[in-house]
């Protein structure tokens, strides 16, 4: 069986606008927002916890500009 990676939300924080778009579809609330140095909130994900569904990925509007 072929197991899939974790998701990358992203590599760069320019790579997030810390909209909560992947926190609130996660069905496994793997995915929680966590506060930068400057108080932003980016998401992180529980690989423990993370099913692998990509779902945090498709609804990226960051992600899937490009």
């Amino acid at each position: 069986m072929l197991i899939k990676d974790i998701p990358v939300l992203f590599d760069r924080k320019e790579m997030c606008c810390g909209c909560t778009a992947c926190f609130a579809v996660c069905p496994q609330n793997a995915i929680t927002m966590k506060p930068d140095e400057e108080g932003f909130m980016y998401p992180g994900i529980n690989d423990v916890m993370c099913i692998r569904c990509y779902k945090c990925i498709k609804v990226c509007s960051i992600k899937n500009k490009q």
